[in-house]
C-alpha cells in the first residue's frame, strides 16, 4: 500500500453542448448558428476525449489541449450560455449528487482540477524505490501543485459570481486547493529527501530536507482545518490523520538526523535532547496512525523510524552516563533546525500560454467577435440611449414645460391675443381645439384610462399567481416533510429572495396606482373644458366674449399699450424661434443616434487587443468615450438655447409687467383674456393627461414582460424543489427497502440508520440555480412617474 496521498478525479456526467451553443448563437449574436457547426462539434469532442481515459501521461497533453480550447471558448462566450456542467466531488461516495452549474468557468476549474488530479496519480504510480522514479515523482507532484496553484489565482476568482454558499463546489474552495497544493509539495519534497537519504547526503543537509517535509504537511493540514465542514467531511476518514502522523514522523526524522550530526560533532547533550524530541514526535505519529486507520505502508515507516531512535537514544543516553557526562539542554534551548526547500509549484507552460498548446489545431470560435466586445457594443448602445433621453430630449422637454408654465401665469398669450384680436379666436386656439377634435381627445382619453386600469389588473395577477406557485410549494414541501426528513431549507428560508423580490414589485405596482388615481381625477375635472375644444369653430367663438368695444364706449388700447403689445409679440416669436431650434437639435441628435453604429471601431480595436486571450467590455472604455464626444455638440446646444431661454423669459416678464400697467382695465378685455386663457389651459391638461397616460401603458406593457419572467423563474424553482423532494423520497424508500432486504437475510445483522443523501442532499445537485444566480434576475424598473394633480383655478 503506497504512503502517499493522490487526488480524485471529479467525475464528469454528458452535458448539451450542441443544443446551448446553437442557442446562444441564435438569440445573442449576430452570427448563424450554422457558421460554427464544426466548432460546436469540435468542442463536443474535445470535452470527451480531455475529460476521460486511463491513467497515462499522454492524457495531460490532451487536457491541457481541452483547457486552452476553453479559455479561448470564454474569450468569445460568456461563462453562462444556459448549458449546464455536473461534477461529482472529487471525494464524493457513489450515491452522492453531482453539483450542477450553468458556468462555462465551473468546466474550465474542474477541468485544471482533473489535470492536478491527474498529474498526482501519474506521481503515485511511479517506483519511487528508483532514483529516476523519484525524480519523475517529484517532478509530477510539483507540476500537480502547479496546477493547483494556477487554478486558486486563475479561475476560482472567475468561478466565484456563478456560485454561493448554496451551491460551492466544496473541492473548489480557496482552502481545500490550497491545502491540496500544500500536499503535493509536500510529497514532492518528501521524494526529495527519500532521494537526499538513497545518496548518503550529509545528516544535516537530511534534517534540513525532512524538517521542510514536515512543515509543508502540516501547511496543508492547516488549510484544510480552515476549509468549509463539508469539504473537510468528505475527504476519506484518514486523510487528515494521515497529514497529522506524516507532520510528525517528518518532524522526528529531522531530530533524527539532526542528532546523528550533533553525535559527529561530539555535541552528545544535544544529541540526547534531539533524540527525546525525535520519539515523542515518533509515538505521536505512531499513536495517530494506528488509531485512524492510516495505510499500513505509513504505520511501518514510522514505526522503523520510531525503533531506530529508540535504539539510539538508549546508547546515547548510556554513553553520556558512562563516558561524556555533558548537560542535557532543555528543549527551549535547542535551535531550530533550518528547513531547505527543492521544490516549488510549477505551472505548466500550456497553461499560461494556451496558444503553445493548441499548435497548428483551429481555435475553437476563432472567427467570432469576443463577447467582451459583444458586450462593449450593447452597453454603448444602452448609454447612448440613455444620454440622449436623459440628456438632451428630457432637459429639452423640461425647459419647454418651464416656458409654457411661465407664459400660462403671465396669461400669454391669451392676454395679447385677446388685444389684437378684439373678435373671433386666436388662430393658435384653432390649430389646438381642432387637433383634439382629430384626434377625438375624450374619446381617447377613456380607452386609454380604461386600457391602464386593464393591464394594470392583469400584471397584479400576474404577480399573485407566482406567489400562488410558491405558496403551493410550500404547502407540497410541508406535505413531504411530514413522510421523509430531508436536509434541505424549508420553502420560507429557500424562496425568501424571490419573496422579497415580489414585495418590491407590489410596491412598484401600488405606486402605479396611486399615480394612475391622480390621472384619472385631473381629467374628471377638466373633462368638461376639454370637450369643449372639440365644439365646432362657431359654437367654440361663441364661447369666448369679444371685447371690441369697452363698457364706457372709449377704445380698449392706447398707443403705448401698443407698443408694448407689439414688443411681446415680438419676444414670444423669438421664444418660439429658441423652440424650433431646440427641436431641430433633438432631431437632429436622434438622427446621429440611429446612424450611430460602434461595431466597426470596437472590431478594429479587438483586432488589437488580439494578444489579450480575455477580453473583457472595460477595455473599449476609451473607444466610447471618443463616440461619445460627438453629442456634446447638442447638449452644448442645449445649454445655449437655455441661457437664450431665460433672458428672453426675464424680457417678457418685465415687458407684460409694463403692458398690464399701461392697458386700460376694461371688463370686457379681461373677461375675453380669462376665456382666452382658460381654453389654453385646457388644452395644456389635455397633452399632460395624454403623456401621462402613454407613460402608464409602457410601464404596464413592460411591467407584465418582467413579472412574466419573475412568474416562470418561480415555476422553475418550484419544479425543481419538487423534482428535488420526489428524488429524496424515492431515495428513502429504496434505503428502507434494503433495511429490510438486510434485515429478513439476517436479523443479527446491525442495521445502518445512515442515509445515503448524507452529500447529496443539498439543493444545487439537482441542478437548481440559487435565488441569487442570474436565472433568476430581470430587467428591474424604476418606480412609475408620478402624475401629480395642479390645483387650477377655473375661470368661466
Amino acid at each position: 500500500m503506497p504512503n502517499h496521498l493522490t487526488i480524485s478525479s471529479k467525475k464528469t456526467y454528458a452535458c448539451s453542448i450542441p443544443v446551448a451553443t446553437r442557442d446562444y448563437i441564435q438569440n445573442h449574436t449576430e452570427d448563424h448558428p450554422d457558421a460554427y457547426i464544426g466548432d460546436i462539434n469540435q468542442w463536443k469532442a474535445l470535452r470527451d476525449i480531455g475529460t476521460g481515459g486511463v491513467l497515462h501521461a499522454d492524457r495531460i497533453n490532451l487536457a491541457l489541449n481541452y483547457h486552452a480550447q476553453l479559455v479561448f471558448i470564454l474569450a468569445k462566450l460568456p461563462p453562462d450560455i444556459n448549458l449546464e456542467f455536473s461534477y461529482a466531488h472529487a471525494f464524493a461516495s457513489p450515491s452522492s449528487f453531482p453539483v450542477t452549474l450553468r458556468s462555462i468557468a465551473f468546466e474550465r476549474a474542474s477541468v485544471l482540477f482533473n489535470i492536478a488530479a491527474l498529474y498526482s496519480q501519474l506521481a503515485a504510480s511511479e517506483d519511487r524505490s528508483s532514483q529516476d522514479g523519484l525524480k519523475r515523482a517529484s517532478a509530477y507532484y510539483q507540476n500537480a501543485a502547479g496546477v493547483l496553484a494556477f487554478l486558486s489565482e486563475s479561475a476560482l476568482p472567475k468561478l466565484g459570481p456563478f456560485v454561493d454558499l448554496e451551491n460551492t463546489p466544496s473541492d473548489l474552495t480557496e482552502d481545500f486547493v490550497k491545502s491540496l497544493e500544500w500536499l503535493m509539495l509536500a510529497q514532492a519534497q518528501e521524494c526529495v529527501w527519500q532521494h537526499a537519504v538513497a545518496d548518503h547526503y550529509k545528516n544535516s543537509l537530511i534534517a534540513k530536507l525532512a524538517a521542510k517535509v514536515s512543515s509543508l504537511y502540516n501547511t496543508s493540514l492547516l488549510s484544510i482545518r480552515l476549509a468549509a465542514a463539508d469539504a473537510r467531511s468528505a475527504l476519506p476518514p484518514n486523510w487528515i490523520p494521515h497529514l497529522e502522523t506524516k507532520h510528525h514522523h517528518f518532524n522526528a526524522a529531522s531530530q533524527y538526523r539532526k542528532g546523528v550530526d550533533e553525535l559527529e560533532a561530539s555535541r552528545y547533550g544535544d544529541e540526547i535532547r534531539r533524540l527525546m524530541i525525535a520519539e515523542a514526535d515518533a509515538k505521536k505519529a505512531f499513536n495517530i496512525a494506528k488509531r485512524a486507520g492510516v495505510a499500513q505502508a505509513v504505520i511501518s515507516d514510522v514505526k522503523s523510524l520510531l525503533d531506530v531512535v529508540q535504539k539510539n537514544l538508549s546508547r546515547a543516553e548510556r554513553d553520556n552516563d558512562l563516558i561524556y557526562h555533558q548537560n542535557v539542554p532543555a528543549p527551549c534551548d535547542i535551535p531550530a533546525i533550518q528547513e531547505v526547500s527543492m521544490v516549488q509549484s510549477i505551472i505548466p507552460p500550456g497553461l499560461r500560454d494556451p496558444r503553445s498548446v493548441i499548435g497548428d489545431d483551429s481555435i475553437i470560435f476563432g472567427e467570432m467577435l469576443g463577447w467582451g466586445a459583444r458586450e462593449a457594443i450593447n452597453i454603448y448602445n444602452d448609454n447612448k440611449k440613455n444620454l440622449l433621453q436623459e440628456k438632451i430630449v428630457e432637459p429639452a422637454q423640461n425647459l419647454n414645460d418651464e416656458a409654457d408654465k411661465i407664459l400660462q401665469s403671465l396669461n400669454l398669450p391669451s392676454s395679447l391675443e385677446a388685444l389684437e384680436r378684439p373678435v373671433g379666436l386666436p388662430p393658435s386656439l384653432l390649430r389646438k381645439a381642432e387637433e383634439i377634435r382629430l384626434e377625438q381627445g375624450p374619446t381617447k382619453i377613456d380607452v386609454y384610462l380604461d386600457d391602464v386600469q386593464r393591464l394594470s389588473r392583469h400584471v397584479l395577477g400576474i404577480l399573485d399567481e407566482a406567489m400562488d406557485i410558491l405558496d403551493s410549494e410550500a404547502s407540497e414541501d410541508e406535505a413531504a416533510r411530514r413522510e421523509t426528513p430531508m436536509d434541505r431549507p424549508p420553502s420560507h428560508e429557500a424562496n425568501q429572495e424571490l419573496v422579497i423580490k415580489q414585495q418590491r414589485y407590489r410596491t412598484i405596482l401600488i405606486q402605479a396606482a396611486e399615480s394612475d388615481e391622480l390621472v384619472r381625477r385631473k381629467w374628471e375635472e377638466w373633462e368638461d373644458q376639454i370637450s369643449e375644444l372639440t365644439r365646432d369653430e362657431d359654437e367654440l367663438e361663441a364661447l369666448v366674449p369679444s371685447s371690441t368695444v369697452s363698457m364706457t364706449g372709449k377704445a380698449v388700447s392706447t398707443s403705448q399699450t401698443q407698443i408694448h403689445a407689439r414688443t411681446l409679440r415680438g419676444l414670444l416669436e423669438s421664444l418660439d424661434d429658441v423652440r424650433r431650434t431646440r427641436d431641430d437639435l433633438i432631431v437632429r441628435a436622434q438622427r446621429r443616434a440611429e446612424s450611430d453604429d460602434i461595431r466597426p471601431k470596437i472590431l478594429a480595436a479587438a483586432a488589437n487587443l488580439e494578444h489579450k486571450i480575455e477580453m473583457s467590455a472595460v477595455m473599449f472604455e476609451d473607444v466610447s468615450d471618443n463616440e461619445f464626444a460627438k453629442y456634446d455638440k447638442f447638449i452644448q446646444g442645449l445649454t445655449e438655447g437655455r441661457k437664450k431661454q431665460e433672458e428672453i423669459l426675464s424680457s417678457i416678464k418685465s415687458t407684460n409687467d409694463a403692458f398690464i400697467q399701461s392697458r386700460k382695465q376694461d371688463p370686457a378685455i379681461k373677461d375675453r383674456e380669462q376665456a382666452l386663457q382658460f381654453l389654453d389651459l385646457a388644452y395644456s391638461h389635455y397633452r399632460e393627461i395624454i403623456r401621462n397616460l402613454d407613460e402608464g401603458l409602457k410601464f404596464y406593457n413592460d411591467m407584465a414582460g418582467i413579472l412574466t419572467n419573475f412568474k416562470e423563474a418561480c415555476k422553475i424553482w418550484s419544479g425543481a424543489r419538487s423534482r428535488e423532494a420526489r428524488l429524496h423520497r424515492n431515495m428513502a424508500s429504496l434505503s428502507i427497502r434494503d433495511r429490510d432486504n438486510a434485515s429478513d437475510e439476517s436479523h443479527e445483522a446491525p442495521v445502518s440508520t445512515t442515509s445515503p443523501l448524507r452529500t447529496g442532499t443539498r439543493k444545487q445537485t439537482t441542478g437548481i440555480p440559487t435565488l441569487s444566480s442570474a436565472d433568476w434576475e430581470v430587467q428591474e424598473l424604476a418606480p412609475p412617474p408620478v402624475k401629480r394633480a395642479e390645483k387650477t383655478t377655473k375661470h368661466r
